[in-house]
């Protein structure tokens, strides 16, 4: 909307970049505000390449933070819900709870947190769910709850939802809307995303009864809970759309409600 210049690491850097080479960018560009979204966030892979994870997702956001210190730059830092892999706790869960993370890409995920707050107290660290988005804006776009359900409609496909497992699933263009008032957040880690009370199964019963399709949803009895209570965020003026009334300013965006 014209209120910020913005500036971004050339395509694929971050993907070989060392630190010098991160810090050299910063301080030739001197941004007032850096948001930090880069993440390898294929658990598979994380837990598969243990070496590659660690770089991307604790050196490279703890590298942004030093560069945010040395040029007086606000940082916006994305974490993620698999920090809470693992928690055996029923119902949504709270930023202050003791993590121990049983993927690779949730332990460090949490580590970064700590490396990027030691190194930034006043950094906003913010901890992103699942997110969904529909083609049309020209961008590249990862398998997601909504588009795995058309998909499974439209080849007439089986799905499989535990009914034990728990997850806030949040329309991406929300989030990016509220990435502005978040800049303004006292340091700290945030639940940034949409709450759901549901399970999964539900949840997608729920998502293909709006989308009026038909899907063989398959029941599961795995668990987990991923689901993030956003209190800490509403008091500070953050209000994220439930999970289900995401999904219809969603399709109201497209057009398709």
């Amino acid at each position: 909307r014209g209120q910020f210049a913005l500036c971004a690491f050339p395509s694929d850097t971050l993907r070989t970049a060392d630190e010098n080479a991160v810090l050299r960018f910063i301080l030739k560009e001197h941004p007032d505000v850096i948001v930090h979204t880069a993440a390898l966030s294929n658990t598979q892979y994380c837990q598969q390449e243990p070496e590659d994870s660690f770089r991307a997702n604790v050196l490279l956001p703890e590298w942004i933070a030093k560069g945010a210190e040395e040029v007086g730059a606000k940082l916006l830092s994305c974490s993620s819900d698999q920090v809470y892999a693992g928690v055996t706790q029923r119902g949504a869960l709270a930023e202050t709870l003791s993590l121990s993370p049983y993927n690779v890409y949730g332990q460090h995920k949490l580590e970064a947190e700590a490396r990027v707050l030691a190194r930034c107290p006043d950094a906003v660290v913010l901890r992103l769910p699942w997110m969904y988005d529909l083609p049309g804006y020209h961008l590249p776009i990862r398998g997601n709850l909504l588009l795995n359900l058309l998909r499974a409609a439209q080849r007439g496909e089986s799905v499989r939802f535990s009914v034990r497992d728990f997850r806030g699933i949040t329309y991406v263009r929300q989030a990016v809307a509220l990435l502005e008032p978040a800049l303004t957040l006292p340091g700290g880690v945030y639940n940034f995303g949409s709450e759901n009370a549901e399970n999964m199964v539900l949840t997608a019963r729920q998502f293909a009864e709006t989308l009026g399709i038909t899907v063989d949803i398959q029941e599961a009895d795995w668990t987990r809970n991923l689901a993030m209570d956003c209190s800490k965020l509403r008091a500070q003026g953050i209000v994220f759309d439930t999970t289900q009334t995401g999904l219809t300013r969603c399709l109201r965006d497209y057009g398709l409600l």
